[in-house]
């Protein structure tokens, strides 16, 4: 069996196609339970979260495994397989392992070094061991993954590579400025009492906003987060929990608000927020097209500019800018003569540009003599050139003056949007006085984010755990095979022992026993050194073969050694304790 993970993340498909690949619970437990009933799969283990959805396996067949792990992604999530197919990533084996411990360790969260994901990781091991989905070899990978990254962030400062994706949304919306000056005395609406809205709340409360309210489905729930709020230490904001229906008002009253809930649909449109906004400004939210309005000014400038007759030398503004053609669009590098600048251009153009750098009239001269194609072509060339020659250089209009883009007015509401499906429509980042963060937005902000040096040691430390993690696979593979050795030649023996009172009835127990000891001892000898010798070359890449060639060599029965697997699979699963 090996090991494979199909998923797709914000690293390989945009937010729209993780929206709608979003599983809910009911949804996660479904798939797991088909893609163990599956006939490529013999454990199945999911990782869920608002920018990842990878679906973990033990497979028997690597094509086969795949094509079938992508279809029941697709099924399951309502996204079809074709659209599905190219946002998805496939790793094995090794780097199977080195994908999830990487995970764990926040080298691949859209906020490097974010530690959430330990959580989630926890979870879904806790989901595949509630449903038995996992075994020996997931519940080993996923333990070990929270070890790796519990390692990362004790022994390196990963931490400071990156921040946690709420901090790094505040600032985000802060543009810039500190986040506690910012967030000093504001209302804060939080949407939703999860964990990423709990720790949402928790960092306003620390950032010093003035007031909290949670909104949540669940009321009891939204209560005990205002009161854990409320009675913390290290704060002395004031909150309180409201209804899910009191939204709409409290967003009138809110400075800023964090929504991150689990809904399938939307939970504040861009009419709602409008809305709040003219109430706020008492002018109405409109959307900001200002910079589209006026990139398409320039476009209607070019055209007219286009379409007006090209200006003779005389005109009053005179020098460069006058110049009939527009040189600004040529690629540097031409010839000093100017055949490079001006080839391939119409003989139109290139006579009303000789004439002007002349100082002469513009004409078009192939109107009157009639004359076209590349023979005038080239007369007109050459014509330019030796004007060129004469003049030193060929004139270059300027380029136009770029159109600055009208500003927007301040926001008046901060909007921050970690949930996937998306809470806020994103409509609202059109809006006037409103400033929207979301997932999108957020990766497009992270994409350039410093990379600390502590990020080439946790790399480091991943390589290790998963040479440490495929070396230990990779022995433990073989252990049944060793364990069914022993105990053939324990039975061995036992049948010598039991021969040898045939032949010998009147032994006494003492030599009985003495001989017994001597015949194990002997045996013992014999197999250490090959046992002790075959795990180690197992526990090498490319080892695996030494199973085989260990049963072959000793004729072990191949259900004997399965069934010694089973009943160590059985012990580990009962032993089992938490991550």
């Amino acid at each position: 069996m090996s090991l494979l993970v199909v998923g797709l993340s914000h690293r390989s498909a945009p937010v729209s196609v993780l929206e709608r690949a979003s599983l809910n619970a009911d949804a996660q437990f479904k798939l797991l339970q088909d893609t163990v009933a599956a006939e490529p799969a013999a454990e199945a283990a999911l990782l869920a979260t608002c920018n990842r959805i990878e679906l973990y396996a033990d497979v028997d067949k690597f094509h086969a495994g795949v094509a079938e792990l992508s279809t029941l992604l697709a099924q399951h999530s309502g996204v079809g397989l074709e659209e599905l197919t190219p946002h998805l990533y496939v790793h094995y084996e090794d780097r199977a392992v080195h994908h999830l411990f990487s995970v764990a360790c926040g080298l691949d969260s859209m906020v490097v070094g974010e530690g959430q994901i330990l959580g989630q990781i926890k979870d879904s091991l806790a989901r595949a061991q509630d449903l038995h989905t996992a075994g020996r070899l997931l519940n080993d990978l996923f333990q070990q993954a929270l070890r790796v990254g519990k390692r990362a962030h004790s022994e390196t400062g990963i931490d400071r590579a990156g921040q946690s994706l709420v901090t790094f949304g505040l600032e985000q919306l802060s543009a810039g400025a500190d986040v506690q000056q910012w967030a000093r005395g504001k209302k804060a609406l939080v949407i939703g009492a999860g964990s990423m809205s709990s720790l949402a709340a928790a960092t306003l409360a620390r950032s010093g906003v003035a007031e909290i309210v949670v909104a949540n489905r669940t009321f009891e729930r939204a209560e005990r987060l205002a009161q854990i709020l409320s009675e913390g230490d290290d704060t002395d904001v004031l909150a309180r929990a409201v209804p899910m229906d009191s939204v709409p008002v409290e967003l009138t009253r809110a400075d800023v608000a964090v929504s991150c809930t689990g809904a399938t649909g939307l939970v504040l449109t861009a009419d709602a927020v409008a809305a709040t906004v003219a109430g706020r400004t008492g002018a109405p939210a409109v959307e900001s097209d200002a910079a589209a309005d006026a990139g398409s000014a320039g476009v209607r400038e070019e055209r007219q500019g286009a379409e007006t007759p090209l200006p003779g030398p005389g005109t009053a503004a005179g020098g460069d800018e006058n110049c009939p053609l527009d040189l600004s669009s040529v690629p540097s590098g031409f010839s000093v003569m100017g055949e490079a600048a001006v080839a391939g251009m119409d003989a139109a153009t290139l006579e009303q540009h000789g004439a002007w750098a002349a100082g002469g009239t513009a004409v078009d001269r192939s109107r009157e003599t009639g004359r076209t194609g590349p023979e005038a072509e080239a007369e007109l060339i050459g014509a330019l050139a030796a004007t060129a020659t004469r003049v030193g250089r060929i004139p270059e209009r300027r380029r136009p003056e770029p159109v600055a883009d009208a500003p927007r007015p301040e926001p008046v509401l901060f909007l921050l949007d970690l949930a996937m499906p998306r809470d806020v429509d994103a409509a609202v980042h059109r809006l006037a006085g409103v400033r929207l963060v979301d997932i999108e937005s957020l990766a497009d902000a992270s994409a350039d984010a410093p990379m600390a040096a502590d990020v080439d040691m946790v790399r480091r430390i991943v390589a290790d755990e998963v040479a440490a993690f495929g070396a230990a696979q990779r022995a433990a593979h073989i252990t049944p095979t060793v364990v069914a050795l022993r105990s053939m030649a324990a039975d061995v023996v036992a049948g010598e022992i039991a021969r040898l009172e045939g032949r010998l009835p009147g032994l006494d127990a003492k030599h009985r026993a003495e001989i017994t000891q001597t015949v194990r001892r002997v045996v013992d000898k014999l197999l250490h050194a090959p046992t002790v010798r075959v795990k180690q070359l197992a526990a090498e890449p490319g080892g695996a073969g030494y199973a085989d060639a260990l049963r072959t060599l000793f004729d072990l029965d191949q259900e004997t050694v399965a069934s010694v697997s089973r009943a160590g699979n059985s012990t580990t699963e009962k032993n089992r304790g938490p991550a």
